[in-house]
């Protein structure tokens, strides 16, 4: 029996499920925005969310086990594609939300900032925690990392633990630094008011850092879901503590520019038989093979 229908439909389902406990669990919460009492507004709301849960996380779900492209096709501007969906889906959201709906003095800039964790009195220091805290984030990693690793070789489930990094981190890793920063910048910024801004209030931490994992499913290897589950707990963290997402925007573009630029090419350096046995076909030509 072929699986293709399940891979096209279940996606689909999960993001409109998805969608429709999102605007459920708003209104108990108290979240509703003026807007979606009336009806064609919700409707729209709801469908936009839910395409954007689509590609933007439950896709990834009906690839699992297919090939994927050769980097080698992939240009550079569509390393943004998927963050310029979510600018576009929030910006689509707020609109349909709060448009033509606030009270006098209030303005919908000021609303959207207020909705998606970006006011406080003194960002700058917000955005400072987050690179202090953000320099624990590395050494708490690699120790719950290890802690998970031990515990699975302890069990006999070390076939778990990967022996070579994901072509896609190491296709990353080799692109030039401006462009190395630049992603960091665009998934710390635009990642994290997406999830922790604007999904985490409504959904609470539990359900958005699930859906922020299941973005990830691209990178193929299950170990390091749970490096991601544990970043995305402390980035969640940061915003329920400092209840704001700007330290949680630093904390998550360190991360991402100093493994990137630094100590990803740094192990790779250091491990150069497992990039090899990447191989051409993983779109890696320029590696010394």
């Amino acid at each position: 029996m072929s699986t293709e229908p399940l891979r096209l439909l279940g996606p689909l389902v999960l993001a409109l499920v998805s969608a429709t406990a999102f605007d459920q669990l708003s209104r108990a919460r108290g979240l509703e925005p003026p807007g979606f009492r009336q009806p064609w507004r919700r409707t729209l709301g709801l469908g936009v969310l839910a395409a954007t849960l689509y590609i933007g996380v439950f896709l990834a779900l009906g690839q699992v086990g297919l090939p994927h492209p050769d980097l080698r096709d992939v240009p550079a501007p569509q390393l943004f594609a998927l963050h310029a969906i979510f600018v576009l889906a929030l910006g689509i959201w707020l609109l349909l939300a709060f448009a033509g709906q606030l009270p006098a003095g209030r303005s919908l800039a000021g609303e959207a900032a207020r909705q998606l964790g970006l006011v406080t009195p003194r960002p700058l220091r917000e955005v400072g925690v987050g690179f202090g805290l953000g320099l624990l984030a590395w050494p708490g990693l690699l120790i719950g990392l290890v802690v998970v690793a031990a515990a699975l070789f302890a069990l006999g489930a070390q076939d778990v633990v990967p022996s070579k990094p994901p072509a896609m981190i190491v296709w990353i890793a080799d692109l030039p630094v401006w462009l190395k920063v630049s992603v960091a910048l665009s998934a710390g910024v635009v990642e994290e008011i997406f999830f922790r801004g604007f999904l985490q209030p409504r959904t609470g931490i539990a359900v958005s850092t699930l859906l922020f994992v299941l973005a990830h499913l691209s990178y193929d290897q299950p170990f390091l879901l749970v490096g991601i589950t544990l970043l995305s707990l402390f980035f969640a963290g940061l915003v329920h503590w400092r209840q704001n997402v700007w330290p949680a925007i630093a904390a998550h573009f360190l991360f991402d520019a100093a493994q990137l630029v630094f100590l990803i090419p740094w192990a790779l350096k250091q491990w150069p038989e497992a990039v090899k046995s990447l191989g051409p076909a993983a779109g890696l030509p320029w590696l010394p093979w």
